[in-house]
């Protein structure tokens, strides 16, 4: 999955996302088992977990036998799942990841839920998590205050005189937590000139819709989604207090002011070039870039006033935004800020606030029928933010040592087999080889949780206090961000939390990143055979560590600057073979009509038939010696690659699957398998596959 602080760190293709203020949750719910299957039941059966539950990294009950493996690869190893495994109505997609991460939650929900109710003997860390949760499970307060709790932030926007202010309430609610969704984002990252500092960067934001393309493409579901969406901002307008005919007037105001940021901004596939993102100007030039916004004031108001240089990403949107700001009337601008004020806190808010930003959001957007039940809400807020303190309860009841030994182990012979395929490569001269293993030496592994836990003794956390214990901890972490600048660059930090089921890339800190999270069964299962768990985590490690060379990553030097290290002749021999997965991948139909856009999913298809090619080499390495057993009736390289399918089985509905067309930078499931697997002739050695059967190809595809 890709996601960034403002750009950079590359995540795992791994299916499970955490709950956004949105509610547009894609996978990280159900229920209990049966014997062999997952089968999710409706959130209201669902009872915290004393323990995680087991399941097999290869379940046969899983498969669909009844599937030829060469016509169909994905269906034979996932079809049991998939009929086994409905969505839950609170899902817009469900999967393996996702059940898992519903797991991790159901555990947490039991600790954070005692530690709720227990007001002594806590730890202070203890006592933060478990009267947040408490405090966001107290649905009568909630109710009873309704809008009360955004009002102070809505009086601000009333009070506006000038335009000048809108520097300062932009402050205000930046520290707060609406982050991007408010005009721009402001925050603070390594040089991509010098990884070794940290700068200002702002990038661009403002949009109330998921993407760009939703307010610029012309077909007509792009414009019956921009009606349905101002029809949601004008009832949440007149939820937050406005008249009916004023919130319609503001809506289309909102609108306006929208679509003229989302045309200057950069397209999904046009921000996988760094190059189109590192725009570093002083403070001055910055200020002449948008004269009509108070950057003084602004910086100011949110602690960084002795900022001097700022990475502008998109020059072109804050040139857009300051046509808005002198255009826009002040009316305008207020009933802009009004509604991102409410869009941002009404997951905070009463059901009704829920309820409206859920129907559009998740019903319309994603096809999600109910709302997630409330604990798996606060469990996820929890988690994002004060994760690394609910992050130690986790960890010190799921990952042992053992854990975090064998999987450096087999994170190490990974990066030995992409150091023997490196050194084999017969299309890259020998100083772009150099260069290269240079990186790969140089490359940090981080497995299961931080060195150094997050010191959160500064947030305050009340039991009566939900919205504002939200802002306060988003306030602490903002001002975390923005004070990095100009300080040493701790390279120890992390990017996820450990209950986190997910991984990813940083190019600039050049790391790996395994969260405890994801390394729990059926992912990683310490009870199989090696073939499986290669297959599946094997190549997860794979795909994490090709990341550091793909489109994007293979533009950093080991050090993560910004560096052209290849030669003329091997860049243009790269991008001849990755043209070839990008052509592959292009053929693919998400649903109805619309292909997958190959040029977004490039870096995480490229990762994906890399990081399996590496961890089966790495397989083969590991049991060299050893005498390998038929077992369940598969040869040990069929278990590998039933191993590797069985992590991306998923149900997906359509309504999401057009939303992830668009905004995904991973291809769907069944592709990220059966588009990998139609690339080796291990596989089609495994199966016995004839050639011109569809799971195999003539021209094939390779890279790493």
């Amino acid at each position: 999955m890709k996601k960034a602080i403002l750009f950079l760190p590359v995540l795992c293709a791994c299916g499970a996302i955490a709950l956004s203020p949105a509610l547009t949750t894609q996978g990280t719910q159900a229920g209990q088992e049966k014997p062999g299957v997952n089968n999710p039941v409706l959130a209201v059966d669902e009872k915290p977990l004393a323990q995680l539950p087991y399941t097999p990294s290869l379940d046969v009950t899983a498969m669909d036998k009844s599937v030829d493996p060469c016509t169909d690869f994905y269906s034979y190893s996932c079809g049991g799942w998939q009929k086994h495994n409905p969505i839950p109505p609170d899902q817009a997609r469900w999967s393996v990841y996702g059940k898992l991460e519903n797991d991790n939650r159901r555990f947490l929900w039991g600790i954070l839920d005692a530690l709720g109710k227990e007001t002594s003997g806590r730890t202070a860390d203890q006592q933060k998590i478990g009267d947040y949760f408490a405090a966001c499970m107290d649905e009568n307060r909630i109710e009873q205050l309704g809008a009360a709790p955004i009002k102070p932030a809505l009086d601000a926007i009333a009070a506006l005189t000038d335009k000048r202010g809108l520097a300062r309430v932009l402050a205000g609610e930046h520290m707060q937590g609406s982050g991007g969704q408010l005009m721009f984002g402001m925050g603070a990252d390594q040089d991509f000139g010098d990884a070794t500092q940290v700068i200002a960067f702002t990038s661009a934001g403002g949009l109330g819709l998921p993407d760009r393309d939703y307010y610029t493409k012309t077909d007509a579901k792009s414009e019956d989604l921009r009606t349905k969406y101002v029809a949601h901002v004008a009832r949440m307008l007149e939820l937050a207090g406005d008249s009916s005919d004023a919130a319609q007037r503001e809506a289309q105001a909102v609108m306006r002011i929208e679509t003229a940021l989302a045309q200057a901004s950069l397209t999904r596939v046009e921000q996988r070039d760094p190059y189109k993102l590192y725009h570093k100007m002083s403070r001055a030039e910055v200020q002449r870039l948008t004269p009509s916004f108070d950057w003084d004031t602004y910086l100011q108001a949110t602690g960084a006033g002795n900022v001097q240089t700022i990475n502008v990403t998109q020059p072109a949107f804050f040139q857009a935004l300051e046509k808005q700001i002198q255009s826009s009337s002040l009316d305008d601008w207020k009933a802009y800020l009004r509604w991102h004020v409410v869009h941002a806190k009404a997951p905070y808010l009463s059901s009704k606030f829920v309820n409206q930003n859920f129907d559009f959001y998740s019903r319309t957007l994603r096809g999600v029928q109910q709302v997630p039940a409330r604990w798996k809400r606060c469990v996820g807020y929890v988690d994002r933010q004060l994760g690394e303190a609910l992050g130690q309860e986790f960890v010190r009841r799921t990952f042992t040592p053992q854990m975090k030994s064998a999987t450096n182990r087999m994170t190490r012979q990974i990066e030995d087999a992409m150091e023997q395929d490196i050194r084999q490569l017969t299309w890259m001269s020998e100083p772009t080889r150099q260069q290269a293993l240079l990186k790969l030496h140089a490359m940090v592994n981080k497995v299961g949780y931080p060195e150094k836990w997050r010191d959160y003794s500064s947030v305050v956390i009340r039991r009566d206090d939900f919205l504002g214990n939200v802002q306060r901890a988003a306030e602490f972490e903002r001002r975390r961000q923005l004070n990095k600048i100009g300080k040493p660059l701790d390279r120890t930090e992390w990017g996820m939390t450990p209950p986190t089921v997910n991984a990813y890339y940083n190019p600039q800190m050049n790391d790996i990143n395994f969260p405890a999270g994801v390394l729990q069964p059926p992912l990683y299962d310490p009870k199989l055979d090696d073939a499986p768990n290669y297959g599946n985590t094997g190549s997860t490690i794979g795909h994490e560590l090709t990341h550091g060379f793909d489109d994007e990553g293979r533009q950093f030097d080991a050090k993560g600057n910004l560096r052209d290290w290849w030669t003329k002749q091997d860049a243009d021999e790269f991008t001849k073979r990755a043209a070839c997965v990008v052509n592959q991948y292009a053929q693919y139909v998400v649903v109805d009509d619309i292909h997958i856009n190959s040029k977004l999913t490039e870096g995480e298809d490229v990762a994906d038939l890399g990081g399996t090619i590496l961890a089966f080499i790495a397989w083969r390495a590991e049991t060299a010696n050893k005498k390998l057993q038929n077992i369940q009736g598969f040869t040990p390289e069929q278990r590998f690659f039933i191993g590797l399918a069985q992590w991306a089985c998923e149900n997906t509905r359509p309504e999401d699957e057009r939303a992830n067309a668009m905004t995904d930078p991973h291809s769907p499931g069944k592709y990220r398998i059966n588009g990998v697997v139609v690339n080796m002739p291990e596989f089609q050695q495994a199966f016995s596959c004839k050639a011109g059967s569809p799971m195999t190809r003539q021209d094939r595809c390779r890279v790493w």
